[in-house]
């Protein structure tokens, strides 16, 4: 019998596992087949974070490091954060849109699946310039830290928690549209504080910033934490990272499933193959 039991969560994951990667590779064909909006989006996405790095490389030459952290630690910190936040949105497209999808009343598509609605919603759709996002952070690993297989691996390892983190914690603020109606201000104000949070230097935020950084803002969990395992080179802090992004997708579905008993139908008619 407990081996019975072991088996059912096992295949559920497996089968939400090709689930999820079927709505890729869909996704994926779909952006494919407007292949020069591709390009110019993901060519632009990796000019505009070009744009970041050569700020910090002439601000760091005249002022030397910045909160502890010379040129290379704060473009590994951009490089977590900017792989990170565009694996998020290209598996999970949806996740800053789920607010206006409550609200307009457009999960009664998916409440129809078979599947779970919170994975369903969050992995139909990808953001093409998310790619741009995804290379660009394993641009500046092989410029900043050569190509070592070992440092590829551990920097591949660390952004998928980082990536689940991102993701949960969008979903948790769009999610407050089952509760608050619009909360577009809400969730674009968490989005804009974890980015700019976790894009500067650990050292320049006061202890009594920095329990916010682990906490209800978690940039430390997808910048700060991920670079100190890096440079040590220390892949027995990866499952902790796995753990706490475990803790944050638990948290953030149960309040999209709090939230869900709320909901009223749009009544609308569409159907999604």
């Amino acid at each position: 019998m407990g081996t019975i039991r072991m088996a059912r969560p096992l295949g559920r994951i497996r089968a939400y596992a090709r689930f999820m990667g079927a709505a890729f590779a869909f996704n994926l064909k779909a952006t494919l087949e407007y292949r020069v909006n591709f390009v110019l989006q993901f060519f632009g996405m990796l000019l505009n974070n070009a744009a970041f790095a050569a700020f910090w490389m002439v601000l760091i030459e005249r002022t030397g490091a910045v909160g502890g952290y010379g040129f290379s630690d704060v473009m590994l910190v951009w490089a977590f954060v900017s792989t990170s936040f565009g694996l998020a949105h290209i598996v999970f497209g949806n996740v800053r849109h789920l607010g206006r999808i409550v609200m307009e009343g457009g999960l009664d598509v998916y409440l129809l699946q078979p599947k779970d609605v919170w994975v369903n919603v969050l992995s139909s759709r990808t953001i093409v310039s998310a790619w741009g996002d995804f290379a660009y952070g394993f641009i500046v690993l092989a410029l900043t830290s050569g190509t070592d297989l070992q440092r590829f691996a551990l920097f591949a390892a660390l952004a998928v928690p980082g990536a689940l983190i991102f993701a949960a914690t969008f979903a948790a603020a769009e999610s407050l549209a089952f509760f608050m109606g619009n909360s577009s201000a809400v969730s674009s104000a968490l989005t804009e504080f974890m980015l700019s949070f976790s894009l500067y230097p650990e050292g320049i935020y006061g202890p009594g910033m920095r329990w916010a950084l682990y906490s209800i803002v978690p940039s430390g969990f997808v910048a700060f934490m991920p670079l100190r395992v890096f440079k040590s080179l220390d892949w027995g802090l990866v499952p902790v990272l796995c753990l706490v992004a475990a803790v944050y997708v638990g948290l953030s579905y149960g309040l999209f499933r709090l939230g869900l008993g709320r909901y009223e139908s749009g009544n609308r008619m569409d159907a999604r193959v």
